[in-house]
Parts: structure tokens; C-alpha cells; sequence
């Protein structure tokens, strides 16, 4: 039951996203790329995130980071050359694209210490095991 009230704070976020109340960042796709914008995504894979929370890039530069354990958590992302900076809690962090397709979208953030690696898949398909 909580699963679905986080899930319902990220649906609304979207629809918010949608009314164009904000300027949206640049998009960068290149050609044939798919967007990782204003999608669901939720961790499949990880050994530092928990499996199951939401990450959501909106095209006017929020990130919605919801866990399962925790309150939902908001901050900014911007595309920046073949990768883009996500900002958490003010700090920013160098993020690598390692791969981006329809279903699936693999991420290497340049943390303090170890970069930490997150496969993310659809929230609205099936889990990848």
C-alpha cells in the first residue's frame, strides 16, 4: 500500500511536468537514441540503491528519487556532453550514460568513493531479473 502512494506522488509529478509551467532543459537525444525523460524508472540492479526505487528525470530539470524504505527525494539533473549531472541533497554528481534503450537504462554516478551503478528498467514493464 505505501508502494502505491509513492508511485501515485510520481504519476502526479508527471502530469505537473506536463503543463509546461517550466522551461524544459535542452534535449540532447541524438539520433536514434530514446528519451530517459519523463519516464519511470525503476532500479532493477544496483549494490548501493535499493532495488525497486523510482527515478524520474522531468524535462524541466527536477528528479524525483523515490524509495520504498524512505520519503521521496527531489533534485535537479541537466544533460552535460555524452552524460549528465545529477543534484542531490545540493551536491552534484558527474553521471556517466552506460546504456539507454526503451526498456533499460544503465547509469554510473561519480559519487564521493566508489561510483556507484544502477540499472533502471521501465517502472510500467515487467522486472528484469
Amino acid at each position: 500500500m505505501q508502494t502505491e502512494s509513492w508511485r501515485s506522488l510520481i504519476m502526479i509529478l508527471l502530469l505537473l511536468a506536463g503543463t509546461g509551467c517550466a522551461k524544459p532543459v535542452q534535449q540532447e537525444t541524438r539520433a536514434g537514441e530514446a528519451s530517459f525523460v519523463n519516464v519511470v524508472w525503476t532500479v532493477a540492479e544496483s549494490e548501493t540503491v535499493a532495488k525497486g526505487t523510482l527515478y524520474v528525470f522531468l524535462s524541466e530539470g527536477t528528479l524525483v528519487i523515490a524509495s520504498p524504505h524512505g520519503k521521496p527525494m527531489l533534485g535537479s539533473w541537466r544533460r552535460e556532453g555524452d552524460g549528465l549531472v545529477m543534484v542531490e541533497e545540493s551536491i552534484a554528481y558527474p553521471t556517466d550514460i552506460l546504456h539507454l534503450d526503451e526498456k533499460e537504462f544503465r547509469i554510473r554516478s561519480h559519487n564521493p568513493g566508489t561510483p556507484v551503478e544502477i540499472r533502471l528498467v521501465r517502472a510500467d514493464s515487467s522486472p528484469a531479473g
